[in-house]
């Protein structure tokens, strides 16, 4: 189907949704799982977030996927693999020492959704100009989170209302109904995974290999060209001008965000006496996951708009605020520990939106600014990558904090730890205009390491 031209509508929506679903398990459906069998919160968090590691590193092994086979080829194996770790997880729930094995095969989901990052990434960047990028990319953040909605909201929900059908219909105890539940879930998103990757395997463009490698002859399979091929597509990422500061900006960009993402769902789920609003699991797919998640693809979409009719280089900092100031509906929360459900979910709504406007901002960011040059797709993922480790550090952290200074001090500190995003979008140089073409002054400093 190489030859073939696909309308990006027929992939580009379900391709991020297969992006977006084992991210958000893993990141946020992972934490109630492991909460409602009972593990406790400083294990949650930080195992949660430890093994999002592949999403932070897969620049380590990007440099490869442009070296053998097709872009293609790596999206769909990758989603079948995933398919298969969500059912393997399912099937750990019932060992006596579940968490181990199931931290292991989301482990698994993690490397394999990586993979799949790198090459969904490489294709969207492939098939579409710079300005098609800028047109799609609201509808590219709308598909990924759509899948938070399914995840995080529709299935949350279904797990809730599985588990207490459970207890009451059947008498079965807390743990027992919440293994029954989750085993439920893992086998909707195996069966979801897999049907993706086979229609992924009609549907998605073919594209072509980068040419600095290529996938025939002895030359393209020799172990030292790919690691010098690696070094090559490393030394470029690390040699493009400004990158120092667009390293810190992005790593900073989310950092607040880390904090918040892996205590959010708990402090919802803990008792008014414990600090939290005492919401049980539907109520959280409900509000958090479905109403929540919901704001975030509306203000993904608006951004896109926004972005599109004024600049990334004007919105910047705007953009920066709509991501973070949000963050203090949280204080607010755990100030008053309202009981009032509307009130809850509008606070909820409000805090997604302005994250779904802001995150929108710094993708456009690394895809215009940092990754455009050879090596593209492999320089996207160093610089999602790098995202990547400024919201795992804080989530490996964040419960242990939680639990020692309580909740209302935890996301004050949160809002504390914005401040340097905000200075930071204001001194960040940009490299590129908004058609990917380097600005005047760059070109004058280009440097031939770089050369686009």
């Amino acid at each position: 189907m190489s030859g073939k031209k696909i309308s990006p509508v027929a992939w580009v929506p379900t391709a991020y949704f297969a992006m977006g679903l084992p991210f958000v398990v893993v990141n946020m459906v992972s934490v109630l799982m492991f909460e409602g069998m009972g593990v406790d919160n400083a294990s949650i968090t930080f195992w949660t977030s430890l093994i999002l590691l592949p999403w932070t590193i897969k620049p380590l092994w990007s440099p490869f996927l442009e070296i053998f086979r097709t872009k293609k080829f790596y999206v769909v194996t990758t989603q079948l693999v995933t398919g298969v770790a969500f059912g393997l997880t399912a099937l750990s729930l019932r060992f006596p020492d579940f968490f181990p094995l199931a931290v292991f095969f989301l482990f698994i989901v993690a490397f394999s959704g990586a993979t799949h990052d790198i090459a969904c990434d490489g294709v969207y960047m492939s098939e579409l100009t710079p300005s098609q990028q800028s047109s799609y990319i609201g509808w590219q953040g709308a598909f990924y989170n759509i899948a938070k909605i399914v995840a995080s909201g529709g299935l949350i929900y279904l797990a809730g209302w599985i588990i207490k059908r459970n207890i009451a219909v059947s008498g079965t105890g807390i743990i027992e109904a919440n293994c029954n539940a989750w085993m439920t879930i893992m086998g909707i998103l195996s069966a979801v995974m897999i049907l993706l990757g086979f229609y992924h395997i009609f549907i998605l463009p073919s594209t072509v290999p980068d040419k600095s490698g290529g996938t025939s002859g002895k030359a393209g399979r020799d172990v030292g060209h790919i690691l010098d091929g690696m070094w090559n597509v490393m030394r470029r990422f690390f040699s493009k001008k400004h990158i120092l500061v667009y390293i810190i900006f992005i790593l900073l960009y989310r950092f607040g965000e880390g904090f918040v993402v892996k205590v959010v769902p708990l402090f919802l789920k803990a008792s008014r006496e414990a600090g939290g609003l005492g919401l049980d699991t539907e109520q959280i797919g409900l509000y958090y996951g479905t109403y929540g998640a919901a704001a975030f693809v509306i203000g993904s979409i608006l951004a896109g708009y926004y972005i599109s009719a004024f600049g990334l280089r004007r919105v910047l900092f705007s953009l920066v605020c709509a991501f973070n100031l949000p963050f203090v509906v949280y204080v607010y929360l755990a100030w008053v520990q309202p009981e009032s459900g509307w009130i809850i979910a509008s606070g909820i709504v409000f805090e997604y939106f302005g994250y779904g406007f802001g995150f929108v901002g710094l993708t456009l960011f690394m895809m215009q600014q940092i990754a455009p040059g050879k090596h593209q797709m492999a320089h996207y993922a160093f610089a999602s990558g790098i995202m990547n480790l400024g919201v795992m550090i804080p989530g490996m952290m964040s419960g242990w904090l939680a639990d020692r200074c309580g909740y209302l001090t935890f996301f004050v500190i949160v809002m504390m730890c914005t401040i340097p995003a905000f200075i930071m979008s204001r001194v960040v140089p940009f490299r590129c205009d908004d058609d990917g073409n380097l600005l005047e002054a760059e070109t004058a400093a280009l440097t031939e390491s770089e050369a686009i």
